[in-house]
């Protein structure tokens, strides 16, 4: 059971995300959110040191809520379309809490959060399966940044207009742009798992030209060590 201290600490975050969601962020003021929380502004200062600090956990708090939404399917019967229901969700929960979600991303300071590192490594994970089945266009970090980057931007670009220019053929051409930067149309290796991967990569040896002839024997000798199981 939470303590005391903690339910405290919840009932003042939620009061500030309502200020926060119907007025915006200044209508959070230390004053306001102790009142709507039932409490004396002292209190504020103890439990979160100071403003910045109590928005801090605010955006601690909404990181938290969409880890939550987060479905994580380790063998997706089409990686495609899982990468395409991430993206998905990520301008869903944008798109339902505006607010809470312009305060999450416009300081990247608060992108260091506990709940934000736990959500990209999510992320990571779906990156190095796509990887590991050949369908990776870019390296894993990169394509990482890529679709993070236009998930946030389309949130945010939507949210910046005004309603009778919100067109959302910006979120499906985005999401469909961000598929072609960082994926191919069809896996560069059939088989999953090292040999696969090994193989493919034997099969487009000879055309790299990074490699000296000394550097390319070494690695094709042990690519074809991995495509062999050995």
């Amino acid at each position: 059971m939470s303590s005391r201290s903690d339910r405290t600490r919840q009932r003042v975050i939620e009061a500030a995300i309502g200020l926060l969601t119907h007025g915006g962020r200044d209508a959070v003021t230390t004053r306001a959110v102790a009142e709507a929380a039932g409490l004396q502004p002292p209190a504020i200062y103890r439990l979160f040191g100071d403003k910045d600090g109590l928005l801090d956990a605010v955006a601690e708090h909404g990181f938290a809520s969409f880890l939550a939404t987060k479905h994580v399917d380790p063998d997706p019967q089409d990686p495609i379309e899982d990468l395409r229901a991430g993206w998905d969700l990520a301008i869903e929960f944008g798109l339902a809490n505006p607010a809470l979600y312009t305060l999450m991303y416009t300081e990247p300071a608060r992108t260091g959060s506990a709940a934000f590192k736990a959500g990209m490594e999510i992320l990571m994970g779906r990156m190095r399966r796509l990887a590991a089945g050949g369908w990776l266009r870019v390296d894993e970090e990169l394509a990482a940044q890529i679709i993070h980057a236009t998930a946030r931007g389309a949130v945010l670009t939507w949210l910046s207009l005004p309603e009778d220019r919100r067109d959302p053929a910006l979120f499906t051409t985005l999401r469909e742009s961000m598929v072609a930067a960082v994926t191919h149309e069809r896996p560069a290796v059939r088989d999953a798992g090292p040999a696969g991967a090994a193989r493919a990569l034997r099969a487009t040896l000879p055309e790299q030209t990074a490699l000296s002839e000394a550097e390319q024997r070494l690695l094709g000798e042990w690519l074809k060590r991995l495509a062999h199981g050995g």
